[in-house]
């Protein structure tokens, strides 16, 4: 059985987060990692992967878009949007794009 995916899916923070340039930046890799993590407690199973472009700037506002890919191989966009950023606290909202 398929679970549906809600709309508005989650609210994640990463405390890891590097400094260039003064702006607060969260490495890719441990955002996937945190995106795949959070997708997993609110719909109940783990994503084969998650994709995303770059490492994330911590600045409040800024979108990125990232792509799960679901363990049947079907591909769904994400869009993370940093929500607060407190030192090196970044927290961002997760949503599905729609089709």
């Amino acid at each position: 059985m398929r679970k549906a995916i809600p709309v508005a899916l989650a609210c994640g923070a990463v405390l890891i987060a590097g400094c260039s340039s003064g702006t607060v930046t969260v490495d890719r890799h441990k955002l996937e990692k945190e995106i795949s993590d959070d997708l997993t407690k609110v719909v109940g199973q783990r994503p084969k992967s998650i994709t995303c472009p770059s490492d994330l700037k911590g600045v409040v506002g800024t979108k990125m878009r990232c792509q799960l890919e679901a363990s049947d191989g079907s591909k769904i966009g994400l869009t993370v949007t940093v929500t607060s950023v407190k030192g090196t606290e970044v927290k961002f909202h997760i949503k599905v794009d729609q089709k």
